[in-house]
């Protein structure tokens, strides 16, 4: 691996685990077993890493919550496979993302201290809500959700318990609390098929995890 490749790799994880701002390029540059000279032989400073390592973050999200779609034709179908993906290969990548997943990290460390890097997160989260609002749409265009099935409630709700059970899963690290969002997003879903979405709405979604997990130590 390539000197740059390992600094951002290393930034990676330490991002994952204690942020941008409480991780220095000491930390960095110890973990990637270099010295500052060989840092500034790659970046010009912490935020062009930064902006590095959102990249890489990018490429494994796809990499890790993308595997397998296209070869799935039905839009909810493929929502589904997402948040399996998501629960399955994403979230317990160790080795990248030792702390959990970074957009959450960054966006809840840097929103307020640094919102211009918080951002380029912003934008990657609304990303993922167009491409969920789209499979959607495909879906209720083609007749697997109901003509009364409201897009971007639902889309809303679907993005909520990824962030939900992703902060839930930093926390405890509980995959009961993981199966729980993802059997009741999916199981949603199943609800919104037409004839079933007035009955859907009105019931609402079961809890999205279980709250005795959620005070467990």
């Amino acid at each position: 691996m390539k000197l740059k490749e390992k600094i951002v790799l290393e930034a990676l994880r330490l991002f994952s685990l204690k942020g941008f701002l409480s991780t220095s390029l000491l930390d960095v540059t110890t973990a990637a077993g270099c010295s500052k000279g060989g840092f500034y032989n790659h970046f010009k400073s912490k935020e062009e890493l930064y902006f590095a390592v959102l990249a890489r973050a990018r490429e494994i999200w796809r990499e890790h919550n993308l595997a397998g779609l296209d070869r799935i034709e039905s839009p909810v179908g493929k929502v589904k496979k997402l948040l399996l993906n998501f629960r399955d290969i994403y979230l317990r990548d160790t080795n990248c993302l030792p702390g959990g997943c970074i957009f959450v990290t960054l966006s809840v460390e840097l929103d307020d201290q640094l919102p211009e890097l918080a951002g380029e997160v912003k934008r990657g989260f609304d990303g993922l809500k167009n491409m969920i609002a789209k499979l959607l749409e495909q879906a209720k265009q083609s007749g697997e959700l109901g003509e009364a099935t409201d897009i971007s409630a639902v889309g809303g709700m679907i993005f909520a318990g990824i962030l939900g059970m992703t902060v839930l899963y930093g926390v405890d690290k509980s995959t009961a609390a993981l199966d729980v969002t993802i059997n009741s997003l999916c199981q949603y879903l199943d609800h919104l098929k037409p004839g079933l979405e007035e009955v859907s709405r009105s019931a609402g979604p079961e809890p999205i995890w279980p709250t005795s997990k959620m005070h467990s130590t």
